[in-house]
C-alpha cells in the first residue's frame, strides 16, 4: 500500500539530494568543472544568457576550462560576466578563446572547503527532516480525522521514517563523495 503523503515526502527528498548534488557541484575541487559556471550569465544583445548558451564549454585539460564563443563578437562580453561573477577565477582572453585556469587548491583551503561541503549537507537533511516532520503532521491530521487507524498510522509513520533514513544515507554519501574529491584533489 503507497500513501500519497509518502510519495510526495519521497519526491521531496529526492529533490532535496539533487538540490545538494547542485550546489556542491559549484564547490571547486582543484580540477575543471563545468558547472562552476551554471550560475554565470552573460550580457548578449541587451538579453542575460546563461553562458552556455552564448558559448561551448569544454575542459581539454585537468585543471583548464575552454570556453569558444558562437560569437566572437560576444568574447568581451563573456569576459565581462566572468569577472563580475564569483567564481573567483581570473580569465585569460586571448581573442579567440576564453581559458579558466583553476589553481591548485592549498591543503588550508582543502580543509575549508571540506568544513563547507558539511554545512551544506547539514542543511539537506534538516530539509529532509522537515520534510518527515511535515508528512508525519499531515497523517496525524488523517488520524484526527478517523480517516486511518492508529495501527495504520504507525505502519505509516515508521514508513515515513524508512523513506527519510534512506534519504539521510544519501545524502550522506554524496557529502562523503564530495569531501574525497577534495582531499584527493
Amino acid at each position: 500500500m503507497t500513501n500519497p503523503i509518502i510519495e510526495s515526502a519521497q519526491d521531496h527528498m529526492k529533490k532535496s539530494q539533487e538540490s545538494l548534488e547542485r550546489d556542491l557541484g559549484k564547490i571547486r575541487a582543484g580540477r575543471a568543472n563545468a558547472s562552476i559556471l551554471n550560475g554565470v550569465t552573460v550580457e548578449y544583445y541587451g538579453a542575460e544568457l546563461p553562458i552556455n548558451q552564448v558559448a561551448s564549454i569544454s575542459i581539454p585539460e585537468a585543471r583548464v576550462i575552454l570556453i569558444t564563443p558562437f560569437d566572437k563578437t560576444a568574447l568581451k562580453d563573456i569576459e565581462k560576466a566572468l569577472l563580475k561573477s564569483d567564481i573567483g577565477i581570473n580569465p585569460a582572453n586571448d581573442g579567440t578563446v576564453i581559458r579558466l585556469v583553476i589553481p591548485q587548491l592549498t591543503g588550508e583551503r582543502r580543509e575549508e572547503l571540506a568544513k563547507e561541503v558539511g554545512k551544506i549537507s547539514e542543511m539537506s537533511k534538516v530539509s529532509v527532516r522537515n520534510i518527515r516532520r511535515e508528512a508525519i503532521d499531515k497523517l496525524k491530521k488523517q488520524q484526527k480525522n478517523s480517516e486511518i487507524t492508529d495501527d495504520e498510522f504507525y505502519d505509516l509513520e515508521k514508513q515515513v521514517q524508512k523513506v527519510t533514513d534512506e534519504n539521510i544515507k544519501g545524502i550522506e554519501q554524496i557529502a562523503d563523495a564530495k569531501a574525497q574529491e577534495l582531499v584527493e584533489g
